[in-house]
């Protein structure tokens, strides 16, 4: 057939077939290599999930002194993803992998992990940026309620977690146990509500990245409702749950303002 096909002669057959072998013998080598050599990414899947309104590791998530704290029921879950750590060796095998996996992602190193830092230093520099949003998050929650830091003092203690990812979760949660929906109900209406976005002290939520990986997460552990960054309502829509209710947020009062109306059954409720 090849001979009928290229006009080959057995001869010229042969030879050709060893000068083509041998060519692509360094390039079959060059293949091998770049399978197994190590790629400036990283591997992410869901993460664990910790209800703000509830525990963890035996400790409360949020602590209020100086004002009486609501009893909550439903749940504020805070999200996140897990990554292969910096010092992880990522191959072309795992990255190809991982592109042909819904529960896994794919993402450069150096949008994960500060560059050529270390492990601690990584670390480290995670729990500052944990404790900056926390601070922040307390600040845009006081704010939307009008009260003054000076009169209420808030505690957030969350193990093992670092980044700025649970700012608006957090702030939520301060206010559920503030004041709820304004009128004495929950904010949540009972329901397992998830959700991730950084915040500011004005109360502007930001973009975090990682939010299709998150809202698998967040369905895996019983979330019904998730809330999103409105930037990022595509990436959220790409491999979105079955069951889980996407609403957009921009700003802590419009998740509050979606969250009330969610639960009265009145008023508009955005969506992607």
């Amino acid at each position: 057939m090849a001979s009928r096909l290229f006009g080959l002669s057995g001869l010229s057959r042969l030879s050709r077939f060893r000068a083509v072998a041998v060519c692509a013998l360094p390039v079959v080598g060059l293949f091998a290599v770049a399978v197994f050599a190590p790629l400036p990414f990283s591997l992410a899947q869901p993460g664990m999930t910790a209800d703000v309104l509830g525990e963890n590791k035996g400790d409360p998530v949020i602590t209020i002194s100086g004002a009486k704290a609501r009893e909550t029921s439903g749940q504020l879950r805070m999200t996140t993803i897990e990554a292969t750590s910096p010092d992880t060796d990522v191959s072309l095998g795992d990255v190809l992998d991982g592109w042909f996996r819904t529960d896994r992602a794919v993402m450069p190193r150096d949008s994960v992990y500060p560059s050529g830092d270390s492990v601690k230093e990584i670390e480290k520099y995670n729990a500052q940026e944990m404790k900056k949003s926390q601070d922040t998050a307390t600040e845009a929650a006081l704010g939307q309620l009008g009260g003054k830091p000076d009169d209420i003092e808030v505690t957030l203690k969350l193990a093992d977690v670092g980044g700025p990812s649970a700012g608006l979760l957090f702030s939520l949660g301060i206010v559920d146990k503030l004041d709820g929906d304004g009128s004495g109900g929950d904010l949540t209406g009972g329901r397992v509500i998830a959700g991730t976005g950084t915040i500011d002290a004005d109360g502007k939520v930001g973009a975090v990245g990682g939010v299709a990986l998150k809202t698998q997460a967040a369905r895996r552990d019983g979330a019904t409702v998730f809330l999103v960054p409105k930037a990022e309502c595509s990436d959220a829509e790409s491999e979105l749950p079955k069951g889980l209710r996407l609403i957009p947020v921009t700003t802590l009062k419009g998740a509050v303002d979606s969250l009330v109306a969610l639960e009265k059954g009145k008023g508009s409720v955005p969506s992607c």
